[in-house]
């Protein structure tokens, strides 16, 4: 309904171009400061962006260790069972948090917050995360994306004063975004605000879906549309009238998070309560919900910690076959595999946090590159730790201890780290996200080349300038020199970076390589474009685990441990980085498309034959076989 009361029309789906234009609308395009994972797919291994790999600042872990010592206090009172078994984390332990300032960890001293680092904040968010992850559903959604982040980005300090105490002090807050048929296409928000005729407050209506913290929210950032393809944020206080929590929503895993399905209608929101500025509602949500990535690699390394942990006491514990099971090969390669991981796991995590607090370094990919490697890698070392548990990994917690047994909640840990791979976007959309903004690189220089619009004689002066630029650029990625005594001063770890030094050229050669066999169709290969984002990733992982070991062997001269591990773990990613090398053209993509496509249309039904027809389709009244689901 419109502010006079009148239906407004229902807004149509955006097409493939609308939602093209919506996104590019809001895509920050500049780059005004550096981004070593930019400059990785550039064909340069730019070191002097993380290296010296700073370990701690004196003065912010003097600032910070009290509160983590606090945070650790609560933690280990927690019980993690009640909340799997009663599906909510006990008020007491929210109390907790309050008391402890674990709400505003990042909201500056000034309007009542501890004021820490974003370094702390990601620790303390991994310390949560090894315990539950519920725990860490309800501080890193507020924090990361919830109202205090936006509203320190673009709110006024009016704003700020207002609502900055209230959520230091512990007033839970969500970001409204999704919607039943928008995800990771905002062009299909069909929540809408308009103006009243007074001028001074906007009529919201509309729904939001998968609000996490949702269902005990006293604040929310909600995103509608006030014009065509006019993304506009608001802050909304959830005991206004017409805030309206429709469900709390169930998942696989976390069973403790308030996550939520809101209606909102007839909602009246104060002109005082628009966030930023009309329009640029988008633009506010990817830029915080980058700031909110940070958060999640952090996470992914604590989550592979406590599974080391797990794996470690188990496998030295468990006999078979007349000896401890870690002590038999296959296992122990597994275990080795997972120890290697989860050291460049937090070295991923350390470092793009470090690059965060740097104000001349722009982490928009960084942030993307390292959410995307933590969360898939954790997911792994989780799912080889259940293999390494067998059956006891398998089976519930409350099970096990029905029966006299104690074990560790791998299976919840099972389930509940796989949101991590959708949460604040899944890894498909880091892929595209990561490739738009590489490819982008040449199609500064060379997008005119690959314009169908253009004719060949409008491309003349584009291939001449392209010629130009890369004719001194192509050159350089054969010309450069990789192997000794260049980086000597690493020792141990210098093969590692003359092999970095050398794959940054050759992921830049293949890039481009890519872009001249595909052209405008690159876009649509999107298989291609992974693999190449993938190998950036396990580049940035191998730069991060090489510069954090070295500074540890500085820090502690006679303990090379962390050299070690981060060698082993670099000749495992070098393994990786060839095969997703052999197969960026040599690959069945097309066919399997093809296949795809045909599925889709119906055809190879028969793959589904002989199958039942299940009760609860009956009773809904739908046909999965017939490719229909209500």
């Amino acid at each position: 309904m419109s502010a006079t009361g009148k239906h407004t029309a229902e807004p149509i789906a955006a097409n493939e171009q609308q939602a093209r234009a919506v996104a590019e609308a809001a895509r920050e395009t500049q780059w005004a400061h550096h981004s070593f994972v930019r400059e990785l797919y550039n064909g340069k291994l730019r070191l002097d962006l993380v290296h010296p790999y700073p370990l701690e600042d004196p003065e912010e872990d003097a600032k910070a260790q009290p509160f983590l010592q606090r945070l650790a206090h609560v933690l280990e009172s927690i019980d993690t069972d009640q909340i799997e078994r009663e599906h909510k984390i006990p008020q007491r332990v929210i109390e907790q948090f309050k008391e402890i300032g674990a709400f505003g960890i990042k909201i500056p001293q000034q309007y009542g917050g501890l004021g820490l680092s974003l370094r702390s904040y990601v620790k303390a968010m991994g310390m949560v995360n090894s315990v539950d992850a519920s725990l860490t559903t309800l501080l890193a959604a507020h924090q990361s994306i919830g109202v205090p982040q936006p509203l320190l980005h673009f709110g006024t300090e009016e704003q700020k004063q207002k609502y900055l105490p209230r959520l230091a002090r512990g007033a839970v807050s969500a970001f409204a975004l999704t919607e039943p048929d928008a995800g990771s296409d905002p062009s299909n928000i069909r929540s809408h605000a308009e103006l009243t005729d007074e001028g001074d407050a906007y009529v919201l209506n509309g729904e939001k879906l998968w609000i996490t913290n949702g269902s005990i929210a006293e604040l929310l950032v909600v995103m509608a549309m006030t014009g065509p393809q006019r993304i506009t944020a608001f802050i909304v206080e959830t005991d206004w009238p017409g805030v309206e929590v429709a469900q709390r929503c169930q998942f696989m895993g976390l069973n403790g998070a308030e996550i939520a399905h809101f209606r909102f209608t007839n909602v009246r929101v104060p002109k005082e309560n628009l966030l930023w500025k009309e329009g640029a509602g988008l633009k506010l949500a990817l830029v915080t919900l980058n700031t909110g990535r940070l958060g999640l690699p952090m996470i992914a390394a604590f989550a592979a910690k406590r599974t080391l942990s797990y794996t470690r006491v188990w496998a030295n514990r468990r006999v078979q076959w007349g000896r401890v099971i870690g002590k038999h090969d296959l296992i122990a390669q597994i275990i080795g595999n997972m120890a290697a991981s989860t050291f460049a796991l937090e070295s991923v995590a350390e470092l793009t946090a470090i690059l965060a607090q740097k104000e001349n370094v722009d982490i928009r990919l960084e942030a993307a590159i390292a959410k995307l490697y933590n969360t898939e890698m954790a997911g792994h070392i989780i799912d080889d730790a259940v293999q390494v548990y067998g059956g006891r990994g398998y089976e519930t917690r409350a099970s096990i201890h029905a029966r006299g047994e104690n074990s560790p909640p791998l299976e919840r840990m099972y389930r509940d780290a796989r949101i991590l791979r959708i949460f604040e976007g899944t890894s498909e959309i880091m892929h595209l996200f990561i490739a738009r903004e590489v490819v982008d690189m040449h199609l500064s220089v060379a997008g005119d080349l690959i314009n169908q619009k253009l004719s060949l004689l409008e491309k003349i002066k584009p291939l001449l300038t392209a010629g130009a630029y890369y004719s001194l650029w192509y050159p350089k990625l054969w010309l450069g020199w990789g192997y000794w005594p260049r980086y000597s001063e690493f020792g141990r770890l210098a093969p590692q970076m003359r092999y970095l030094s050398r794959t940054t050229r050759r992921l830049a050669r293949a890039l481009f390589h890519a872009i001249v066999i595909f052209g405008a169709r690159l876009e649509k290969r999107q298989s291609v474009l992974a693999r190449l984002i993938d190998i950036g990733a396990e580049l940035y992982a191998m730069t991060a685990s090489c510069v954090r070991a070295q500074a540890m062997l500085h820090a502690q001269p006679d303990n090379d441990e962390p050299v070690e591990i981060a060698v082993l773990f670099c000749r495992q990613s070098r393994r990786r980085v060839e095969r997703l090398f052999k197969t960026i053209f040599n690959n069945d993509d097309t066919q399997n498309y093809k296949l795809a496509r045909d599925v889709l249309a119906g055809k190879h039904t028969w793959l589904e034959q002989d199958l039942p027809h299940l009760v609860e389709e009956k009773d809904a009244g739908r046909s999965i076989a017939n490719g229909v689901i209500d």
